[in-house]
């Protein structure tokens, strides 16, 4: 007796068959049109009206073994285009993003490391690029931790829907707390450090010992660790996160940042022993 078939071997109509519980002569339906204008399967059942986009994305979700928003999700995290909207421009992006980081910090002899995210200024993108670089490293299948080191003015708890009680602060403030590292719903892997209470040290707290050594220990537990940081025109904070990861991508906006904002800013961090994997230019 053969084993059933694994769900990602079966055919993409079989998946939206089951899903939209089509009859046998809908089925036969879709596959005539198919046939007759050259098109897949999800399309001619779109345009017959016998399947939605959701239904065909999340086939493909299923076929492909790559975690996808519901649509919850996709209407309370826009921002999250690598779980809501996989196919799109920004999400392949992000994915080449991916790649160049994977290739520049998976050598087999290089020591693992965070990877902080970093820009001149408010409104560049940079919880955007944290958090769906964080989802995208995450559908590789490794364990991925994102967190939230902006202590000014923190949003991945917002993105992701997590409390936002105790986190990074609290830790580097000595305060025990249980549970501040916490699973995202509906993506495997992926476990996020948020911000915590603002404090009103923000710059001497990721100074302090303490956070160099939390992101050994978290660098040891996470196949990936990527870090949101504050905008560099609002202090040193960036520069000291991305000094005690050790690796960084720089983040500009187009038609927003000054070119003598970028250059400070990689220019202080020469000398020091971040690894510069690149620069972003943001133009969405």
């Amino acid at each position: 007796m053969n084993a059933p078939a694994d769900l990602h071997d079966r055919p993409i109509g079989d998946l939206i068959r089951d899903a939209r519980n089509l009859s046998a002569a809908e089925v036969e339906q879709v596959l005539r049109y198919q046939r007759e204008h050259g098109v897949r399967f999800g399309e001619a059942a779109i345009t017959l009206g016998l399947a939605s986009p959701d239904d065909v994305l999340h086939a493909l979700a299923q076929q492909f073994h790559y975690p996808l928003g519901d649509a919850e999700r996709r209407l309370s995290s826009p921002e999250l285009v690598a779980l809501s909207q996989p196919f799109s421009l920004q999400a392949e992006a992000i994915r080449a993003v991916r790649s160049q980081v994977t290739m520049r910090l998976g050598r087999p002899d290089a020591q693992r490391q965070a990877l902080a995210v970093i820009s001149p200024a408010s409104g560049d993108g940079k919880t955007y690029l944290a958090a769906n670089l964080a989802v995208s490293l995450a559908q590789l299948g490794g364990r991925t931790l994102l967190i939230d080191a902006d202590l000014r003015n923190p949003r991945q708890h917002e993105v992701f829907k997590v409390s936002n009680a105790a986190g990074l602060s609290s830790l580097l403030s000595g305060r025990s707390e249980s549970q501040v590292i916490q699973a995202v719903e509906g993506v495997p892997g992926l476990f996020v450090l948020p911000c915590g209470p603002m404090p009103p040290n923000p710059l001497e707290l990721v100074e302090r010992p303490a956070f160099g050594l939390l992101l050994r220990e978290l660098s040891g537990k996470f196949d990936h660790v990527v870090i949101d940081t504050a905008a560099a025109a609002l202090g040193a904070d960036a520069c000291v996160v991305a000094s005690t990861c050790g690796a960084a991508l720089v983040l500009t906006r187009k038609h927003e940042n000054k070119v003598a904002a970028l250059q400070d800013l990689v220019a202080s961090l020469t000398g020091s022993s971040v690894q510069l994997l690149g620069a972003i230019l943001n133009e969405f």
